[in-house]
């Protein structure tokens, strides 16, 4: 099993979601984060300048059978890449054992 933790632009959490959902990825959780990325300068809009450097993202967290993660992988950057810096990063961790609490039962088909 493995844990994937992705940072992703908001604007584009509904296409990775419906992308993983067609993968066979049905649970995970997000939350919005904010963080600090390479940009140094501002942006203008509309004559108005704003700072960049605290960037606004949604993190999600998915945890698969080991058959997934590619899948899964390809399908955040397939739905969440925009061509432009800052889509987003990443990060694939081991998971050791998961419980399901319900049942007490443990390991790989506590994720279905």
């Amino acid at each position: 099993m493995k844990k994937i933790e992705a940072l992703i632009r908001k604007a584009q959490y509904e296409s990775v979601k419906s992308k993983l959902h067609d993968v066979g990825v049905t649970f995970f959780s997000y939350w919005d984060v904010t963080g600090i990325g390479n940009e140094k300068k501002g942006r203008v809009y509309r004559g108005v300048s704003y700072n960049t450097s605290a960037i606004e993202r949604r993190m999600l967290s998915i945890v698969v059978n080991d058959d997934f993660v590619e899948p899964a992988i390809q399908a955040i950057i397939e739905a969440g890449g925009t061509g432009n810096v800052g889509d987003g990063k990443i990060f694939v961790l081991p998971v050791e054992e998961a419980y399901r609490i319900r049942t007490g039962e443990k390991g790989g088909e506590t994720l279905n």
